[in-house]
Formats: C-alpha cells, structure tokens, sequence
C-alpha cells in the first residue's frame, strides 16, 4: 500500500467516525412537540419502585383528537393498586382503567451494570408497560364503554377483580389470575343486570405499549406483531417513519390499523421482552399508535451514540366491532397475558408459533434458531456465553475447511492462468458473445471455476444473517461477559473520547484490523481491474463503521471468524509449497491475435 493510500484510508476513516456526532452537534433533535399526542407521567419514584399517591392530584389529560383516537382519559381520582405475584413477576393492578399498570420481572434487572449480577433484587427490576400511557385490558374510545375509567378493586381466592357498574345497568368485570411460565390469566365480562338490551360501541382493548427498556435500547428493535395463525405481521420503526428506499425521510406515520382479521394474538416488544396478548376467540382487528414516551430522570452509558433523542412507544389494541348485550345476558372475553423475556423455549412452549416474535421467521430465521439451541446447549455443559460463540464458529469453519481450501487454490491457479484469460478478451475483444464462450471453455479444459472464489462466502452468508438475527434477540446474551466486554448483547464500550463524546469499542476495532490482514492474504479475483481491487481492499473500512456499534458478540463472532480463515490460508499455502504443488499449466495455448501460425 502506497503513502497516498494510507493517507486517503485514515482521512476516510476520521471522516466516517465523526460524521454521526458532528451532525447530532450542529443539527441537535428537535424537541418534542407538545402538539403531539403525550402522555401523562406514571408515577415512578427515582428508584423506579411503585410510589403511593399522596393525594388527589390532577393526572394532565390527553388531547381529544377524534373517537378510537388512542387516548386514555386518566381519572382524576386517586389512584388504588393491587399487587399479586410469583417467583417469575409481580403484576400490579391499577383501579385507573381496571387494567394492568405494571409488571416487574424478578429474575431481570432494568439495565446491565458493567461488575454487577442480574441478582433478582427489587430495585431497578426489568418493567413492561412501564410509563405507558393506558394499563393493558383497558378499553380506549367511546366512554359508554368505560366510563369515567375508575374502577374498584378486590382480591379474590384465585386473583384480583376490578369492577365498574354503569349508571344503565351494564356491569364490567375484569378478573385476572396467576398462570405459570410468566403467564397471567384475564377476562373481561359484560353483565346487563337492566331489563332493556344495551349497545356497547365498537371498542379498542389495549394490549399493551412497547417501550424502551433503557435510554440505550435501539429504538428499530421495539415494534408490534399480529399473528393471524397463518402468518405474522411485524410493523416497527421502518413502518411508522415510512422513509423512502429505507433511507429518504417520508412523512411519518401515527397511526396502524388492520381490520376484518382472525387475530389470535398481539404481542408489543422491545429488544429482549415482550408483552404478549392472546385472545380465546380471534379478535377482528388490531391498531397502534405512535407516541411520546417521557424520558427518565436518569441516563446510562452517556457515550453509546444510539441513545435516542427522545423516547417513544407503540400502543397497540385489539379492536373489537359493536355488540348487543341483552337484559341478564353476561357476554365474557377470554385471554392469556405473557409478559416475560424473548427466550425461544419458553415462547414455543406456548403452542401457537409465539416464539415468531423473535423474528425467527423465513430463511435466515431457521439458520437464527440452530445457532440459538447450539449456543444454550453449549452453556449447558458450562461454557460461557463467549466462548460457546468462539465453539461455534471453529465448528462452522471445520465444516467449510475443504471448501475454503479448494476455494483459495482454485483462486492461486485463476491468477496463474490470467495471462492467456487476457490474450483470449484481447483477441475477441470486438465480440463480447464469443470471447465468454471462448473463457468458458478455456476455464473448462484446465479445470477452474469463476465461482471457485466466491462459492464458500455465498454459503456462509446464511450463517452470518443467522448469528446476526439470533444475537440481537438473545435474552441470554444479555449481561453475559466476555474479557473486558459486560454484555455480548451490547456494544464493548470501554470509554468515550473526550470532547467528541464518541465511544471505544476494542473488538470492532480488531475485527476491522483482522479483515484488513484477510483481505491483504486473499489471492486477487481473476479478472479484476485495480479500480474494484481497491475497493475491495477498503471494504473493510466500510464493515467497521458499520458495525461499530453492533453487539459485542457478533463482532467476537466475525472477529474469530476472521483469524480462523487467516490461519487456514496460511496452513494451505505452507501445505502447498512443502509439496510443491503448482498451478495447473494451460491444456491448450492461446494464440494472440498478430501471433503467427504454425505450419503442418
């Protein structure tokens, strides 16, 4: 490499790396705008723990902006909770509602500490539906529904009942009862205790919000999915900022809706947890909403440059039509709350394809879930997280050894023969058609392969989006380490730079550094002009920024993977020079164009 090379390599490098912060710098967020639909504060002390009201306090209220629009008319009475609980949760009732306020996981810290154990203490607990605007099971739109929203609450032998009798006789219970494996059990009744039939209007029943766990928690891996027991729908970040080609700002979204569907269950998430809803009779409808999210008091890990400029959420609802109660008629709906982490056993033992929102579906989804169950089954004989990664990729490499070998060779023998290649493209140079034909056989007769270089990286991609997927979703990562890293789910940060505010993370570092040495070993493609050799040289470069603040763990997985094909070609190369082994010669010469023939 020249000196203008490197001198262009480490300015494009600077310029790639300060881009993000340079631009947050000079075009700092907007702020929020107060137009917008908001949300009322949940009332979280500073240590996040339940806090009591102190009295009858007015809750802000939301802005009407039209019937179903989203909004939860907080009452204005003080607000009674109601706890119950197991080893797994504790589910916290709320009589603002009649719905579920909060649930707090007891085996999940709310963030990962770098020195500190996910030891299941009450404070900072991983929350669901924390700061969400309406409790899961309330209803939202018209008021004949739910009224002024104020329920009475009471514990029952099995569980908690919230009750709320209107003034024309149409009785609304909600029950909900412990179930196993971060279940919760729930129904809503209609009781009609007048002598006239009553109309209850269409009604939207909250499934949930899905926040973020943390400031830190990247805001494309919260969304909503409905399963209609074909296939499931996932609608996030993507959908509702509705850029063009993924990349051209659009105008935002604020609102999905998808009616006349067989939705047999709803699930809100964020990156490692979900709230998940399924109804006992499929409901007809599913909407969400976009909204603000007030941001915490505190926040972490002040260096990672994905930290949101602003929190939002999705509140997302089953929408049911319009039904007729009649006098003493009770009309129940039935359903099963999962509120817990994004484990894939657990999620399948569900029975209804619920593990779907892992986002293991399709091609690559099937190679996320292999790499998944040989990670824990790895862990299960007591290798860390880390190195069961380290295993699995020596396992992968050991498989593709023969074909990365005879793949580098066919490579050294398609450089040897570049000479006669290009006498061919001289030679028929004007006909495009014939001088392929005229490759073709030419590769034929001396046994190479134009796909000989490119055939072990096309199989390999399927592994790479699988590690890919299954890292971003894999609760067991979260909080496990590695050397200096404190979460493989999480970028390695070990500083920031000062001034810049941008952070340190070793491993992409040395993951860049190792495809630089890999791409310097790699036998050129035959074929190539300098202008794309080039190109390919600095690809690193452009993966680095890329992954720079990727998972810890998918970098530690290409970063071996990277070592691993440079001691193979090493190994091949020492192998072929002790046995003398030479690039085929050519089985026919090429004549050139102003070559003379040879006489019979």
């Amino acid at each position: 490499m020249d000196r203008k090379s490197i001198i262009v390599l480490v300015i494009s490098f600077v310029v790639l790396m300060a881009w993000f912060p340079l631009m947050n710098h000079l075009y700092p967020p907007k702020p929020l705008d107060t137009n917008r639909v908001a949300v009322a504060t949940n009332r979280l002390g500073e240590d996040n723990s339940l806090s009591s009201p102190s009295g009858p306090a007015t809750p802000p209220r939301l802005p009407e902006i039209g019937p179903q629009s989203g909004n939860f008319a907080t009452p204005r009475l003080p607000e009674e909770l109601l706890t119950i609980e197991n080893g797994n949760a504790r589910y916290t009732i709320t009589s603002h509602g009649g719905g579920l306020k909060l649930v707090e996981l007891k085996l999940y810290q709310e963030t990962v500490k770098c020195g500190a154990k996910n030891n299941g203490t009450t404070n900072n607990l991983a929350m669901l539906n924390a700061s969400a605007p309406a409790p899961v099971l309330s209803f939202l739109g018209d008021e004949t529904v739910q009224g002024d929203s104020v329920f009475e609450l009471s514990r029952t032998p099995s569980g908690i009942q919230a009750e709320k009798t209107h003034t024309n006789g149409l009785r609304l219970i909600k029950e909900y009862q412990l179930g196993t494996n971060y279940l919760l059990k729930a129904a809503v009744r209609f009781e009609n205790r007048s002598g006239q039939p009553i109309r209850v209007p269409p009604s939207d029943l909250v499934v949930g919000t899905a926040t973020p766990m943390g400031t830190n928690d990247p805001p494309n891996m919260m969304g909503l999915y409905w399963y209609d027991g074909n296939k499931a729908t996932h609608i996030g970040e993507s959908w509702f900022a509705n850029r063009t080609l993924g990349c051209v700002p659009g105008t935002p979204r604020t609102k999905y809706e998808i009616e006349d569907r067989k939705i047999v269950w709803t699930a809100v998430h964020n990156q490692f947890f979900t709230l998940l809803v399924m109804p006992k009779d499929p409901a007809p409808g599913v909407v969400a909403w976009h909204i603000d999210l007030p941001r915490p008091n505190s926040i972490a890990n002040p260096g990672n440059s994905r930290r949101p400029s602003n929190l939002f959420g999705y509140q997302t609802a089953l929408r049911y039509p319009e039904i007729i109660v009649a006098p003493n008629q009770v009309v129940a709906r039935e359903f099963e709350i999962f509120a817990g982490p994004k484990e894939y056993n657990t999620l399948a033992r569900l029975g209804n394809n619920q593990d779907l929102v892992m986002d293991f579906g399709g091609f690559f989804g099937f190679f996320a879930k292999a790499l998944l169950l040989s990670m824990n089954a790895l862990h299960a004989f007591g290798i860390s997280y880390g190195l069961a990664i380290i295993c699995i990729t020596i396992i992968i490499k050991l498989l593709f050894w023969p074909l990365t070998q005879t793949s580098t060779r066919s490579m050294k023998r398609m450089a040897a023969l570049q000479p006669q290649m290009k006498a061919l493209q001289e030679k028929y140079k004007d006909d495009p058609r014939k001088m392929n034909a005229k490759l073709m056989e030419f590769m034929k007769e001396n046994k190479v392969s134009p796909l000989g270089g490119c055939l072990p990286m096309l199989i390999q991609i399927p592994i790479f989006f699988g590690f890919y997927r299954m890292l971003q979703s894999a609760i067991e990562l979260r909080g496990a380490p590695f050397l200096w890293a404190c979460d493989l789910s999480q970028p390695d940060t070990i500083g920031v730079i000062p001034g810049l505010n941008f952070p340190i993370n070793p491993l992409p570092l040395i993951m860049g550094a190792t495809q630089f040495w890999q791409v310097h070993l790699t036998p050129p493609s035959p074929g190539m002009d300098p202008v794309q050799q080039k190109i390919m040289k600095y690809m690193p470069l452009m993966f680095l920024v890329i992954l720079y603040n990727f998972s810890a763990g998918l970098a530690l997985y290409w970063t071996v993977q990277n070592l691993l094909t440079i001691v193979q070609m090493k190994l091949t190369k020492s192998v072929d020079a002790k046995t003398g082994s030479q690039p085929t010669p050519p089985a026919t010469p090429v004549r050139t164009a102003g070559a003379p023939k040879r006489k019979k």
